[in-house]
Order: C-alpha cells, then structure tokens, then sequence
C-alpha cells in the first residue's frame, strides 16, 4: 500500500514565447521585485527587457534588486528583503536561473519575518524557527532547464561564515505563478546547459533509487530520465536547437513536480559549503558515477537501476551495472567525463572533514538511500569520486 501527498499550488504558464502572455495574467501585486543575478545575460540578451514591457502593459510598477551570486548567501536574501521593504514592493519576480529562484524564494519569506534568514534554518547552525508569516506572493521566470525551482518550495543557500549549504523550505515558499519559456533558455553555454540538465537527471535519478519511492513520483522520474538521456547532448552540441531545449524544459519541470532527494544531494552540498565557486552540477556529476556504483556494486538498487537504463535506451538491462553505465555514456556525450574534483580546488586531504558535515547540511534524506550509509561508506564514495 502506497501514501503519498502531492501539492501543486503553483500556475505554470509552460511552452516557447509564454513570457509574452505575462501582461494577461492575474500578477499577484501591485509593485514588483524583479530579481536576477549580478551577471549580464538576462540584460544583454533582452530578457529583463521583455519582462519590463509585459509588467508595463499590465499597469504592475516594479525594482529591480540585481545583486545574486552564483551560490546564493544569507546576505543576498537579507540585501533582497531590505530592497523589497524599501521599494514599497508587495510580490516579487524571479528572473533567472536556480541560484535566482532560490533566493528569491528566500528574500520572499523574509520580507514578511523578522530576524535573519539562518534563523529558519534546520542545519546545524541554524536557529530551526518557523516563520510567523508567509512568504509574500513569489513568480518566477526560469532561464534554465535544471533545478526546477519554478515549481518547488525548495531553496538552496549558503551561509559564508559557517560553512553551510543547505535547504530552507516552507510551504509558503511555493510559487505563485511560473513561467517555463524555452527561448528563454537558449543562450546557456554548452557546459551550464550540460550541468544543469544533469542536474534535472540525478532530481530523477534519486527519486528512483530512493528506497521511498512510489508509482507517482517514479512516473515523473522515468520520463524526465528519458528526456534528458535523448535530448540532453544535442542541446549541448546546438543550443539553438529548439526541439532539444524545449524536451529538457520539459525534463527539468517533470523532475521537479515530484522529487524525493537521497544522499547524493547532501554530499554535494557537502562541497559546495567549501567550495562556493563549485558549479552544483557539475558537483553532482564527480560524485555520480562513484556514489551510483557503490550500490550497484551491492546490488542492493537493481530493479530501480535496470528502470534507469531502459529509460536510456538499453535494450533488456541485465543489472545495476549497465545503468552505471549508460550514465558514463552520457556524461561523457555531454563533454563531462574529464570532470575533476582536485580542479575545483577541493583535496583529497579534506574529504575526511566531508562525512561529518553530511550530518550537519541538509540537502537530499540522507535516511532514504538503497543502504543505510556509514560515515565510512560517504568517505569511500567521495574518495572513490576523487581525481
């Protein structure tokens, strides 16, 4: 017998050119938000400008706050909350990609609460408050196909000073209103369109292998995996490819309307605390192919992961191993089997600090893996990972 709950409250306004339906829809305020990361792409290539037309045309008034790091910290959602409260802003509008979403999410919250963000935090150093009040009404506009922030409650931030990355979710923190909109996404850079999409996959990928697991959300997981296992390298190899990135749009919001994340997710977060220059991404693919196999080894995952590689394309899996390794296929199709940890600064001397803090960094459950995992076995995975 299967429980399961499964809440969407958020209106997805999905398909190519959906941005210019903005203006029709019923905006959750009066005055706007809009904000975006400390980058230059959503204005060099006229996003925020096509948002400002469709905000003018519906009589919404708006700011701009355009200060967001690739790695979101408590001072971008605390700087994000003054700016609201200073600009008379009563909703906000994300325009961009993960790192944008979530900490507009984050700022949305904290425009309505006192104190600071870590103080509703449930890591190790956060204060484990619940919000007095909601979140103020949030819309997002994603210029990615990967994390599925546009349809979760989920927000991934960074805490500088104590050395955390970690999950902040409430309920309130749900989109108002989303828009999916794949011309939106096709000026991503081969190596972020390979990273991001990967990141769609392994949302599918542990929500498989996830020893919870359940018809609903594997139905989500299986497409999404299929998706991205076709439709991934030729986004990559193209971004101009307009069938390839609408298929990973969809492959990134299929991803997020169910997810149940398992360890996997908390170890790269893991890397991420110390390295905060460390692409999510392609964190996730420098552990992949260790972190899948330590349970294929054990055979303690094979149905799920004979489920993966039949949605990969192989014909009549026989074991664990072959969706081992039809994902180094594809890691590799996408130009990311020369992926290094020592590249991105991290040593092998410091993964002996990483199992620890596996316990302190909330990111995926770490209870729900095919095997319990000792501090032991995250070791040998990440140092299985290492080169």
């Amino acid at each position: 017998m299967y429980n399961f709950n499964f809440f969407m409250p958020t209106k997805v306004l999905f398909g190519p050119g959906k941005l210019k339906e903005l203006h029709s829809e019923m905006l959750p305020g009066k005055k706007a938000l809009i904000v975006t990361s400390n980058g230059t792409s959503v204005k060099k290539y006229g996003y925020l400008e096509s948002l400002e037309k469709e905000l003018d045309e519906a009589g919404v008034a708006y700011a701009l706050f355009d200060q967001i790091r690739p790695n979101p910290t408590d001072i971008n959602v605390m700087d994000g909350a003054k700016a609201v409260r200073e600009n008379g802003c009563d909703f906000v509008i994300a325009l961009g990609g993960g790192s944008v979403m979530d900490c507009t999410k984050c700022i949305a919250l904290m425009a309505a609460n006192q104190g600071n963000i870590w103080d509703y935090s449930l890591s190790a150093a956060g204060g484990k408050k619940t919000p007095a009040n909601p979140a103020i009404p949030i819309v997002c506009i994603t210029t990615s196909a990967g994390t599925a922030s546009e349809v979760d409650i989920a927000s991934v931030i960074t805490n500088d000073a104590t050395q955390e990355k970690t999950g902040i979710f409430y309920p309130s923190m749900f989109p108002t209103l989303s828009v999916v909109d794949s011309d939106l996404m096709m000026s991503v850079p081969p190596k972020f369109t390979a990273y991001q999409g990967m990141d769609a996959f392994f949302h599918a990928s542990e929500t498989v292998v996830n020893k919870n697991v359940h018809p609903m959300a594997e139905m989500f997981a299986l497409k999404t995996i299929e998706l991205v296992a076709k439709y991934l390298p030729v986004a990559v190899k193209d971004g101009r490819n307009q069938e390839a990135r609408e298929m990973m749009a969809y492959a990134n919001t299929f991803a997020g309307y169910y997810m149940m994340c398992t360890s996997a997710r908390t170890m790269e977060h893991v890397m991420g605390s110390f390295h905060d220059d460390l692409v999510h991404g392609a964190g996730l693919i420098e552990i992949a192919h260790a972190y899948y196999d330590f349970f294929a080894e054990r055979k303690a995952a094979e149905e799920p992961m004979k489920k993966m590689a039949k949605a990969m394309g192989v014909e009549n899996p026989s074991s664990g191993k072959d969706f081992i390794m039809a994902l180094d296929k594809l890691i590799a199709e996408i130009g990311c089997g020369d992926l290094k940890m020592s590249e991105e600064g991290i040593t092998r001397e410091e993964l002996k600090k990483y199992p620890a803090k596996v316990h302190q960094v909330l990111g995926g459950d770490i209870t729900a893996d095919p095997l319990p995992l000792s501090d032991e076995d995250y070791l040998t995975i990440f140092e299985n990972a290492y080169c």
